[in-house]
């Protein structure tokens, strides 16, 4: 599997893969394929394949370290940068179907409905990390601030999580929600264990004249 992920053409693969949801969304709207209300379906596809890519970012840590294909780590990048894309959408989405590009209207929306107010704050959150996802931005920053920067995913997760979830409920539509809260739930949970299990293990480390190996889990 690591000679699979290696491979050159793996990276343009998962990048045409990603593209699908994108593309599909644009022939469906000038097919008039996306059902009584285009705009509701754009709106809402495209803010669940954010939350779906935040859910396969966050994927590739555990099963890279489960599995021992390493060279998962390699496509993390890309998987990001898409959740970033499809959040983008997303807004540009709801600014333009529903509030016509209106700047006054939009911002008057984001400060009195509390999910729009979440899901930007994810938006505004994942700035920052899509704007260091290169080699040149790790260096600038140091590799242990370019860490911490990129631990605000799981905030970005929680809120897009309550976003879905305040979404979700205005149709008494909690099935969806149940199973992104499994899936964040299982891996946020994994990355708190194995940070308590490195906590625990530094005294005894340090008593025995070692360090313990601090592995990545953003």
């Amino acid at each position: 599997m690591n000679k699979l992920l290696l491979h050159p053409v793996a990276k343009p693969f998962l990048f045409a893969l990603a593209l699908g949801p994108f593309g599909w969304l644009v022939y469906g709207a000038f097919a008039n394929q996306l059902g009584a209300n285009p705009a509701e379906a754009l709106i809402r596809s495209t803010g669940d394949w954010t939350l779906r890519f935040l859910c396969l970012t966050l994927t590739v840590t555990p099963l890279r370290q489960w599995t021992g294909w390493h060279a998962l780590a390699r496509l993390r990048r890309m998987l990001g940068l898409f959740a970033f894309f499809y959040g983008v959408l997303h807004f540009l989405c709801f600014a333009w179907l529903d509030m016509g590009f209106d700047l006054a209207s939009i911002i008057k929306d984001i400060g009195k409905r509390p999910f729009i107010l979440v899901g930007f704050a994810a938006l505004v959150l994942m700035l920052p990390l899509a704007a260091t996802s290169f080699n040149r931005a790790i260096r600038a920053l140091g590799a242990a601030r370019w860490q911490m920067l990129h631990r605000a995913v799981y905030a970005v997760a929680g809120l897009g999580l309550l976003h879905f979830f305040w979404m979700r409920s205005a149709k008494n539509n909690y099935a969806e929600v149940a199973v992104y809260a499994t899936i964040l739930g299982a891996l946020l949970g994994w990355r708190l264990v194995k940070r308590l299990t490195r906590r625990r293990a530094a005294p005894i480390a340090k008593r025995q004249g070692g360090s313990p190996r601090a592995p990545a889990t953003s």
